[in-house]
């Protein structure tokens, strides 16, 4: 790309698709991309994520009522029947969709559910498997060849010592790779899996200080599915284009795996 034109930079056609440019430049960068298709079809590429981005966003443009309530402190969550019938849905819903009663103690153990600090999780997810899951040359930073250094490179970013990459091989899915992308603001960490069918899913692991207690919950937005749960300053989201079902056991797996 800098080679036929060296006053083009990626910084510029990022800029471009992202539609900062005043039209002086856009004009120079119009006719780059009229003479590199390559890079032309990049940019429409950032283009169309930058568009899929807004739309799974755009429900949040509106100030809502209840928006309040996903900054509340957790100390501000009511003790007694409120608490209580939070907890019980809670558990009807996951006694329903995890028939083991793996989740069961860990609900009936902590039942004050941070239910408002956990909401952006799924979303977040949710934007990260449609950004990078429908990716061919690019979906990771790290691919599974590199698996003990993505590893020990997400691990440091986000303090978890020992970092251990779930192994899905049993479930029939194999690690594609990972790469470092911001959660609530902080260093987060993704991992990608693919089975034999070429369906991907993908595994996000962030941090927040102020997570203090468990939840586990499913979140769906058209035929994405997510199961995503809180675990001390640790959140975890698994989010696929697969049956709630085949998501739940490999978000099982991924809990029996990862730090507590």
């Amino acid at each position: 790309m800098n080679e036929t034109n060296p006053s083009v930079t990626e910084a510029d056609l990022h800029a471009y698709a992202d539609g900062q440019l005043p039209e002086t430049v856009r004009a120079r960068i119009e006719a780059f991309l009229a003479d590199n298709p390559d890079e032309a079809a990049m940019v429409t590429e950032w283009q169309a994520q930058n568009s899929g981005i807004r739309s799974l966003f755009a429900g949040y443009e509106k100030a809502k009522d209840t928006d309040p309530l996903l900054v509340v402190p957790p100390h501000a969550v009511s003790s007694g029947p409120k608490r209580w019938a939070i907890a019980a849905s809670a558990l009807l819903v996951f006694t329903l969709g995890a028939a083991s009663g793996h989740y069961g103690p860990a609900l009936l153990e902590k039942p004050e559910l941070q239910l408002a600090g956990s909401e952006t999780l799924p979303k977040q997810a949710q934007t990260a498997f449609t950004v990078y899951a429908a990716e061919v040359r690019h979906p990771v930073e790290v691919f599974a060849n590199e698996e003990v250094h993505l590893a020990t490179w997400l691990g440091k970013r986000l303090a978890i010592e020992n970092l251990k990459i779930p192994n899905l091989q049993p479930l029939g899915f194999k690690l594609v790779g990972g790469r470092l992308l911001p959660v609530d603001g902080r260093p987060g960490a993704m991992f990608m899996y693919e089975n034999q069918a070429g369906e991907r899913l993908t595994v996000m692991v962030g941090r927040n200080a102020e997570n203090r207690t468990t939840s586990f919950r499913f979140a769906s937005s058209g035929n994405l599915e997510t199961f995503y749960w809180i675990d001390g300053e640790l959140g975890y989201a698994v989010t696929g284009e697969i049956s709630r079902e085949t998501l739940r056991e490999v978000a099982e797996e991924c809990y029996k795996q990862f730090p507590t």
